[in-house]
């Protein structure tokens, strides 16, 4: 099972995959990111958070990735995925909030 840290682009998720040290981690952003970074593997465009399914974009994404854990940064994605929590949940998959 992986774990996903969304804000791939940022410091702070950067140093909670090192803290992970795990290979099973998938970095994402819905930011733009340069092509030559998404085509290694490990890195990957999420969902827009301004669509109007997010939620079930995101959820979607994290089952067929076989996320057990989902890490998130910008608050935009926490207010919207935490209201659907009770929904990850029922998936096992947990999400916390850095």
């Amino acid at each position: 099972m992986s774990i996903l840290i969304t804000a791939a682009n940022s410091a702070p998720a950067y140093k909670l995959k090192n803290l992970l040290n795990s290979d099973d981690v998938i970095m994402g952003d819905h930011m733009d990111l340069p092509d030559f970074m998404l085509k290694p593997g490990k890195l990957i465009r999420l969902p827009d958070p301004k669509s109007a399914s997010y939620t079930h974009e995101m959820l979607t994404l994290c089952l067929d990735m076989g996320v057990e854990t989902l890490y998130l940064f910008r608050q935009l994605e926490i207010d919207l995925l935490m209201k659907a929590e009770t929904l990850f949940n029922e998936y096992n998959i947990k999400i916390l909030v850095e």
